[in-house]
């Protein structure tokens, strides 16, 4: 039987039932599974039995994984995963995963180990959506431009920010990566358009920084209308995978301090193409230790 596909929200996310993600995967339900990520952008399984070896083995029906980070280590005794801890780093900012390298993993699987009592939810951000309610001339002018993004992030800890939290930013940003992406980004599956910002997008090409700050801020506005978000509330034994090349996401900071864990696994993507046909370009840094290039068939 095919999956049982049941939508979230009007423009964002569903819940897949129906689906074995024990069992070894067989092609038409492999097909099934991305065609629901490409129409809803983030799918979610309740009730999942997986380990790592199991979430890199379903990440894997998607595509080579990358490893777990450019400069994190990964988990231990884990090659391909990157533990989402409260206790080193709490990603609230809305961003795009590694999208400082010129090839960003094309999806993202996370998986709950630790949840919290009330809070912590993943919110998912339909950026193909955004750039449909753009008006025509903004759209217009989108379509035009590139933006550098970069590791390089300004990371405005509170004083009382732990000393594991320190160290987290510190090895984050211990070797710079810089990579000139289009503000538009066409869908190599879908051709949908997206807007392809977010929070390690510093600077739009020919603009100064405040202008570019002003843009972006503008831009921006349009992913995090709520209409275009999924706001996922995290139970034990779940497992989201969200399309990294046409959302965002923000993992909000509002579950005071009780532990949060999440196991983050992604799949090797292809390099950004815009509008006009032109490809991203890497500007600072070598990733390829990171990742290797997805191919996508013309």
């Amino acid at each position: 039987m095919p999956p049982s596909i049941r939508k979230l929200t009007g423009r964002i996310g569903a819940v897949v039932e129906g689906v074995d993600l024990t069992a070894p995967p067989d092609p038409s339900t492999v097909t099934a599974l991305r065609d629901a990520l490409n129409e809803h952008k983030a799918i979610v399984f309740d009730d999942v039995n997986l380990d790592n070896a199991g979430q890199e083995r379903v990440a894997g029906w998607f595509g080579d994984l990358t490893t777990a980070h450019p400069n994190v280590p990964a988990a231990d005794g884990t090659t391909h995963v990157l533990a989402v801890d409260s206790e080193t780093s709490k990603a609230n900012e809305w961003h795009t995963d590694v999208s400082f390298v010129v090839n960003p993993p094309q999806a993202t699987t996370l998986r709950s180990i630790v949840t919290t009592p009330y809070g912590g939810e993943t919110l998912i951000a339909n950026a193909a959506a955004a750039y449909r309610d753009l008006p025509e001339p903004l759209r217009a002018l989108a379509d035009s431009l590139r933006v550098v993004h970069t590791n390089q992030y300004d990371y405005a800890r509170p004083p009382a920010a732990t000393a594991q939290r320190q160290e987290y930013d510190r090895v984050f940003v211990s070797t710079p990566y810089e990579a000139e992406h289009p503000v538009v980004r066409v869908h190599p599956l879908t051709g949908e358009r997206g807007l392809f910002i977010g929070g390690f997008a510093k600077r739009i090409v020919g603009l100064s920084n405040s202008e570019s700050a002003d843009l972006l801020r503008i831009l921006q506005s349009y992913v995090t209308r709520p209409e275009n978000i999924l706001r996922w509330t995290w139970a034990p034994h779940q497992l989201l995978i969200f399309d990294n090349r046409i959302t965002q996401h923000y993992g909000v900071d509002n579950y005071d301090d009780h532990p949060r864990r999440l196991n983050r696994v992604t799949i090797a993507g292809d390099v950004p193409v815009g509008v006009d046909g032109r490809h991203s370009e890497q500007l600072v840094g070598d990733a390829s230790h990171y990742s290797s290039v997805l191919v996508v068939a013309a």
